[in-house]
């Protein structure tokens, strides 16, 4: 690193340093020593400075001897490599504590389109995505590009591509000006300005502290992590002031490559960490190569952007061009099994009128058929390529899908039709994906799609016939059925020690693995993360135990772990990685347990909210008592059966009640509970302690009051 750079960082971290210090003094002044100071809706208090030195900073004044201790040992003025490392780390604690003092007294500081603070929900809202790849890295870009149409070229590259980008500067407004669509539903993420970046760093150390399990203040360990594990590199657009090297050291302190827009002469340059690209079209590229970020590229001819970006758009009634579904029109979509001389690959049939034909603002039918041949293909691969119709849909900017089968809901907007987007482009869409995705299983495909309402007619009554022979077919598929339990490991991308088992009665704890998806997984890729484990000899019956279960959890957990229970909460749990849908507790005084999502940020009856829970049971951990589970494992007949089922169940947030409802109602009628059992769970609204919520159980007679003690 040369001379320049390392005064540089210096002089950047020493005004950065200085700033903290006034603005602190300033808050004390203001609110006082003992002022409670955190960031909303976290676990880690300031997640730099609990990651990298382990201080549990909760007032105004614990701050103040942490930046005396950054001061002393950080700021040092010769010019060399270390010193200017150590500038960034100073730096960045500068930020952080910048950033926390704007928290004080309000949790809100931010107005849109600025996020700031990025609460633990959405590092956990992303996790999954980042560890099987649909993320596959995270990009920071920083400054302002050399024009809007540039930078926004740039942004739009990277969702392309389902990169998770974080904006921070002037850029902000130039992809604005440019209908660049940012938020959480685009992945694009405007932090802020300034010191907001060190939101994008914050983001990267909780991924440590949740999803690795490193533990807080161990910095060497966090380092190590960061470098290796977390996908993530710098953009820096425009002028290079001190500041802004102070940053990007603190960038490189954490093991991220940086790619800037200026013309660095070769003594300012650092080989795989610091490079210049002047040229716009090849930044990307060259980003994703230093952080050894491989992409599979995949052509699909539509005139739309494709990409896991715009998955969460919401296309509303009055953005629609025409609308498919929904109950205001027939539609169904299947996908089937069929034999090599009934699929010619690549045919693409529309059966009805095309777009052309769809006045603005109006509701069709639409028909999806997806006929498949493979050597490997099964039938009970059919329900999980079903499935992926939804997400593949969503990927097309401009288009929308929610729901499935006879129930599926779609809208394909103005801006989408301008852009000449067809009925027939569902299919090219489909064919690809099916074909880049799937390509152990898929040989051939062809999409038929369906506009005709009395061919709809005709056809929805085939597919519901295959629905019901699917669901007879789910209902008989038992733990007890199967001679084979599955694997999934794919979390050890972040969480290195941790190990789901899923069983056909228990779908992993992120909620996006079942049995039959571990199944197809392991059929596409034998080597993956889902292997097949036979059961063999077992050890408890009642707490669900197998031997064989044991010795792949003892090698596959990198031998932390000897033995796991799949029907408890209480002894040898399974371990949670930190993507898990919802996380489950027991409730000494009432005998019960409670469940809380990652969508419920408010309190619980334990005393904890989700984040807080999720970091004490997340990081591949067993933690007795505690344990993250997928949504729909509470309605499964495997449901902690060891501990009392589903009648242990006092609390849960209103939201996952009306969800499961149902469900719930008729899995509480199966098992003699009665159909007024979803009543006599409490949530939010009866109370968010165990004495709130106590007469309520009494009253209501809940079953758990009666069982046999839990603890």
């Amino acid at each position: 690193m040369s001379k320049q750079i390392c005064e540089l960082a210096y002089q950047g971290a020493s005004t950065a340093v200085g700033l903290a210090e006034k603005l602190l003094t300033e808050a004390i002044e203001k609110h006082g020593a003992e002022a409670p100071v955190k960031y909303p809706d976290t676990a880690y208090k300031l997640p730099i400075v609990t990651a990298l030195s382990g201080e549990d900073i909760t007032t105004l004044g614990e701050i103040v001897p942490v930046l005396q201790r950054i001061k002393a040992n950080n700021l040092r003025p010769e010019p060399e490599l270390g010193n200017a490392l150590l500038s960034g780390e100073a730096t960045l604690y500068a930020g952080e504590i910048i950033e926390a003092l704007r928290y004080v007294g309000n949790d809100q500081p931010d107005e849109a389109p600025y996020t700031g603070f990025l609460p633990d929900r959405i590092l956990r809202k992303c996790g999954v995505p980042l560890v099987d790849g649909t993320i596959p890295g995270v990009a920071v870009i920083t400054g302002k590009a050399k024009d809007a149409k540039a930078g926004a070229a740039l942004v739009k590259d990277l969702q392309s591509k389902g990169i998770l980008v974080m904006l921070v500067n002037d850029i902000i407004e130039q992809c604005i000006a440019e209908n660049i669509k940012v938020g959480l539903d685009y992945l694009t993420l405007p932090l802020g300005k300034f010191t907001q970046i060190v939101h994008a760093v914050n983001f990267a150390a909780r991924a440590g502290l949740a999803f690795g399990g490193v533990p807080k203040g161990e910095r060497e360990r966090m380092l190590e992590y960061q470098k290796n594990r977390v996908p993530a590199f710098v953009i820096a657009l425009g002028e290079l002031d001190a500041v802004t090297v102070a940053i990007g050291a603190g960038a490189l302190f954490m093991g991220f490559p940086i790619v800037t827009d200026q013309a660095l002469p070769p003594e300012l340059q650092i080989p795989g960490l610091l490079e210049p690209q002047p040229d716009y079209d090849k930044i990307v590229k060259l980003a994703l190569e230093l952080r050894n970020i491989k992409l599979k590229i995949v052509d699909i001819p539509v005139p739309i952007t494709v990409g896991p970006a715009f998955e969460g758009e919401t296309i509303r009634k009055k953005e629609a061009w025409v609308e498919f579904g929904g109950g205001r029109s027939p539609g169904f979509e299947l996908v089937r099994m069929a034999d090599a001389d009934h699929v010619e690959d690549g045919k693409i049939e529309v059966v009805g009128p095309e777009i052309d034909e769809m006045p603005e603002g109006s509701v069709f039918p639409l028909g999806i058929i997806v006929d498949i041949y493979g050597r490997k293909m099964q039938e009970d691969f059919e329900g999980v390529l079903e499935r992926r119709i939804h997400y593949f849909i969503n990927y097309g900017e401009g288009l929308w899908h929610v729901a499935q089968r006879d129930l599926c809901w779609l809208r394909i907007s103005k801006g989408a039709q301008e852009a000449g987007f067809k009925i027939r482009h569902f299919g090219e869409l489909l064919i690809a994906k099916f074909k880049s995705d799937y390509p152990a299983i898929v040989d051939r495909v062809q999409v038929t799609l369906i506009t005709d309402a009395q061919v709809i007619d005709e056809k929805i009554k085939i597919a519901r016939e295959k629905y019901q022979a699917r669901d007879a077919r789910l209902k008989g598929l038992t733990d007890e059925s199967v001679d084979t339990f599955y694997s999934c490991t794919l979390c050890q991308s972040f969480a290195p020690n941790h190990v789901c088992i899923v069983s056909p009665e228990r779908v992993g704890l992120c909620g996006a693995v079942s049995w039959l998806d571990a199944k197809a997984s392991n059929e596409i890729t034998p080597t993956g993360p889902n292997q097949p484990i036979t059961k063999g000899e077992c050890l408890d019956e009642a707490k669900g135990m197998w031997k064989n279960l044991n010795d792949f959890l003892y090698t596959s957990s990198n031998r932390t772990l000897e033995e796991v229970n799949l029907y408890t909460l209480m002894d040898k749990p399974m371990t949670s990685c930190g993507c898990f849908e919802a996380i489950m507790a027991v409730l000494p005084l009432t005998n019960g347990v409670m469940i809380t999502t990652r969508e419920h940020s408010g309190d619980t009856p334990c005393g904890m909210s989700f984040s807080t829970l999720a970091g004490t049971c997340g990081g591949g951990v067993q933690t007795p008592g505690f344990m993250g589970i997928g949504r729909r494992y509470v309605v499964s007949s495997k449901f902690i059966p060891a501990d009392g089922g589903l009648g242990r169940i006092v609390w849960m947030p209103k939201e996952l009640k009306e969800y499961l409802k149902d469900e719930l109602v008729e899995r509480a009628v199966q098992i003699g509970l009665g159909a007024d059992f979803v009543d006599k769970i409490a949530d939010e609204t009866v109370g968010i302690t165990e004495e709130e919520i106590l007469p309520f159980l009494e009253e209501r007679q809940h079953p758990a009051l009666k069982m046999d003690p839990l603890m």
